[in-house]
Parts: structure tokens; sequence; C-alpha cells
């Protein structure tokens, strides 16, 4: 099995769309194998999205991220960071295909609902800061 990693944003976690966005996770094959529910602190935030610090989106990225309560999740399935990636669609939810999670429940590029793991290395890297080998199940 293969893992990849992936958040529910304040903003869905806001509108009560957590249920539905795990349904569809869930319908389409992943086993959860770690889950949890937190409040990022800005340092997590920043370390999570390093990758475009000094972007022209990284502090308003950072700020949504910290807004409020986010879910964190180890998930599993054969090619599940590719499988996962096809299930949310795109950043922009304008551009992301028909029935994929940012589509259904995004605002725009930073509120889009969802993050994920993009290849094997973040995935590593994500985890890490929210979880331990043993954590998952």
């Amino acid at each position: 099995m293969d893992k990849t990693f992936a958040i529910i944003k304040p903003r869905a976690f806001e509108k009560n769309l957590t249920g539905p966005i795990l349904n569809m996770i869930s319908t389409a094959g992943f086993r959860i194998a770690a889950i949890k529910s937190l409040k990022l602190k800005r340092s997590q935030a920043e370390k999570l999205y390093d990758i475009h610090h000094g972007k022209p989106f990284y502090d308003q990225l950072v700020d949504y991220m910290t807004s409020g309560p986010i879910i964190v999740m180890v998930l599993e399935k054969d090619n599940a960071i590719q499988d996962f990636r096809d299930l949310i669609g795109y950043t922009d939810p304008e551009e992301a295909g028909p029935g994929t999670i940012r589509r259904l429940y995004g605002l725009d590029k930073t509120q889009n609902a969802v993050h994920a793991a993009d290849s094997p290395e973040s995935f590593e890297k994500e985890m890490s800061l929210f979880f331990k080998q043993e954590d998952l199940v």
C-alpha cells in the first residue's frame, strides 16, 4: 500500500464539510492510517509551506492555514499520491474537474478545501510534521 498526506483546510472544517470530504475519500478506496484534528501554529504552517516561502501568496496561505482547525491525515491506497491528487483536482477550484473535492468545496486557490502531498518526498516531510511512524495503523 502506498501512502499520502492530506489536510482538510480551515474553511472546509468551519463549513462542516469534513464529513462529505471524508466520505469521498473513503468511497474512492482510501484507508485512513492516521487522523487528527488540530489548530496549526504559525511555525508549523511555515514549515509545511516552506517550499512557497518568498512567493506572493505565502503569507496569505500561512495566515489562512492558522485561522482555524484542520484535519491532518495519512491515507493508504495503491498509487495513493496520484489517485488522491486526481480526487481533489487542481489548486484553483474553477479549473478543477467536475466532482473533485476542490471543485465541490473550494472557494479559491488558497481556500481550496484540501491539501495533498505531491510526491513521496513531500509525503515524508509533511507526515513527519504531525505523525510518527508508530502513529500509523
